[in-house]
């Protein structure tokens, strides 16, 4: 379990610019690591802070590998995870990018037109990257809400399956 928290933590720490969709594999490969090798912590008697603990450590790593796992999806698609000034101009600032490098290569440009759209591609796909770079801003949100409900779901799942967590829940 360790060793999967610090897999994600370095993912995040090592991202720089536009998430690729390779982080969806990572994500997803160390999610069902933890899920199939990782236990979901139970309750034990008299081991309340012990229990509190190991929910909480379970559910930020679970929240971590969900978020690594979204983060392109995050960056790209609206109608995800809505995020207030962050995506809305890359469009317009990678355009902008590349007519502002076919301006800067001035008489060049007419040289070689393959070379000039090749740089212009290049100038604006590196312009929306950086654009999209500020959602990362806001992958620990959606992080927290992940592990939120992974520790919910946890909570939940160990209280039905305690022999007598029934009689409790109804009495």
């Amino acid at each position: 379990m360790l060793g999967t928290a610090l897999g994600v933590v370095l993912a995040f720490s090592f991202a720089e610019g536009s998430w690729q969709w390779f982080s969806t594999y990572l994500g997803i490969t160390l999610l069902a690591v933890v899920l199939s090798f990782g236990r979901v912590p139970v309750r034990t008697p008299g081991g309340q802070a012990g229990y509190g603990r190991s929910l909480t450590a379970y559910s930020l790593v679970v929240g971590l590998c969900v978020a690594l796992a979204l983060a392109p999806a995050l960056q790209r698609w609206d109608w995800l995870f809505p995020m207030p000034g962050t995506r809305q101009e890359c469009g317009r600032a990678g355009r902008y990018e590349s007519l502002h490098t076919q301006a800067a290569l001035g008489s060049l440009a007419g040289q070689d037109g393959e070379a000039l759209a090749y740089a212009q591609h290049e100038a604006g796909h590196q312009a929306v990257a950086d654009c999209l770079a500020a959602t990362t801003l806001w992958l620990p949100v959606y992080a927290l809400g992940a592990a939120l409900l992974a520790g919910a779901g946890s909570w939940f799942w160990a209280r039905t399956r305690t022999p007598g967590a029934a009689g409790r829940t109804t009495g």
